[in-house]
């Protein structure tokens, strides 16, 4: 009897050992909205803390080199749903305004989800936030594999709607009061309006509420708030049992509103367009810290892999969203739109501190936590991601992918090692093919196609090898 004791005290010593993972982690994804790559203090950023998701790095994994497939929120989204670049199933453009209704456009019903593929294993889903993955009917959440949802279908919300009680709002207008142009606000220095963008603010809420379930509520708290609460609640209702929670913010994506206590917090800040940004910014990070704490309480930590990433780059002008030190922003395939902050932790199962600097993908989220799951995957439908966990803890040297690829209407790109070619066309750019050594440029500033022209010949001939596998978009 003492043997059998000593052999399963053993066996549950070994199961919690570094890189050994249990049957059926959870899985707490956090998808921040519109975050560039330099503004968590994890990534360099002195200006605004945030501890909390610092300490996803502190405690686990830290990609310097972590990307998403798709430069916009939706198409990238579609991507980390599927684990399946976007492009292969004709998810390419970014649905917005009444778009997000038209019947159309969404996910396509023949593509498998993370949700579903985890609901199959017995887990509990839960979406809480942003899903912009299509508005109408047959595109809802329940019919994407998640068992409850509180959150919105469209691109973006108010956080507190009109009057805009508790907090200050700043939004873009073409024109101030009295046809003026720049800046105007309110005596209560509440409302701020700016022509800097040269267009009106987008009609967010438009057919678009905040829904529990199918049906739309009233939601009295700043919208980061709200979603904080229900993420914790998920969590403490489904602890006994494994669960996927897809927490997917809002923040910090527009319209740019900071909660009053917030704002006081950054008075230092004389910018009160980067004010309000440094006070959303705060306010997610606190929320994310309840939710962690939560999980450390009811001691799920070694039973829950948890990872913190943003959906795309920063829209610079938009927000102030800092992507430093990378060239480009939001809707480009430079640096800037399509690396972002992604941490992973893991507690006692991935190493604490480690920062990782090989290429990895979104993608990858959805074959590592299948994998852990056991879940079965379709050979129709193979997964362009890789289970991370053995690179993260050293079982296996190489780089996860020999190349990631990108493809956004008229835009290219392919990285293989360290050497990217990237076509990006804007106005003033014919949009010809660049290249650039990543290692040694981050920032994308030395063009070297004229001095390898060979090179860029070869990543060219391997974005088009990999394009002719994908499909024209749909819409």
């Amino acid at each position: 009897m003492r043997a059998h004791f000593a052999v399963l005290f053993c066996l549950m010593l070994a199961s919690t050992s570094l890189g050994q993972s249990p049957q059926y982690p959870n899985l707490i994804l956090i998808v921040a909205d519109d975050l560039g790559y330099g503004e968590l203090g994890c990534q360099g950023n002195v200006q605004i803390p945030t501890p909390y998701i610092d300490s996803i790095a502190e405690n686990g994994v830290r990609f310097t080199d972590g990307y998403v497939t798709g430069p916009f929120c939706s198409s990238s989204r579609a991507g980390l749903m599927t684990g399946r670049y976007q492009t292969r199933f004709g998810y390419e453009r970014n649905p917005i305004g009444e778009k997000n209704e038209d019947p159309t456009i969404g996910l396509p019903k023949q593509e498998i989800t993370l949700a579903e593929r985890l609901q199959d294993r017995g887990y509990a889903t839960g979406l809480i936030g942003k899903w912009h993955l299509g508005g109408a009917a047959p595109f809802h959440p329940f019919r994407n594999g998640f068992d409850e949802f509180f959150g919105f279908m469209h691109e973006g919300h108010y956080f507190v709607s009109p009057p805009y009680r508790g907090v200050t709002t700043m939004l873009r207008r073409k024109t101030l009061p009295f046809g003026k142009q720049g800046r105007w606000t309110s005596d209560d220095e509440k409302l701020v309006l700016t022509t800097h963008m040269g267009y009106n603010e987008p009609d967010y809420d438009a057919d678009n509420p905040i829904y529990r379930g199918g049906q739309p509520v009233d939601e009295p708290l700043y919208l980061t708030d709200a979603f904080t609460r229900e993420a914790v609640d998920f969590v403490e209702r489904n602890q006994e049992r494994p669960f996927f929670l897809y927490l997917a913010y809002n923040a910090v994506h527009s319209p740019l509103q900071g909660a009053d206590e917030y704002l006081d917090k950054f008075a230092s800040i004389d910018d009160i367009h980067r004010r309000i940004f440094a006070a959303m910014l705060a306010n997610m990070d606190d929320g994310i810290g309840h939710v962690l704490k939560t999980v450390n309480r009811l001691n799920l930590s070694e039973r829950t892999l948890i990872v913190f990433i943003s959906d795309n780059g920063g829209p610079t002008r938009e927000l102030t969203s800092s992507n430093a030190p990378l060239r480009g922003e939001k809707g480009h395939l430079y640096e800037g739109g399509i690396r972002v902050p992604f941490l992973m932790q893991w507690t006692n199962h991935l190493p604490a501190g480690k920062v990782y600097r090989e290429p990895v993908l979104s993608l990858d989220i959805y074959a590592t936590i299948a994998e852990l799951a056991g879940a079965s995957l379709s050979k129709n439908k193979p997964l362009d991601g890789v289970n991370l966990i053995p690179y993260l803890t050293g079982k296996q040297d190489e780089p996860p992918h020999e190349t990631l690829f990108w493809r956004s209407v008229n835009k290219s790109a392919l990285r293989a090692g360290d050497w990217k070619a990237v076509r990006n066309p804007q106005r003033g750019n014919d949009g010809d093919w660049e290249l650039y050594n990543l290692r040694a440029d981050i920032g994308e500033q030395d063009n070297l196609k004229t001095q390898y022209p060979d090179r860029l010949k070869s990543l060219i001939q391997q974005w088009e090898k990999m394009n002719g596998e994908m499909i024209d978009p749909l819409w």
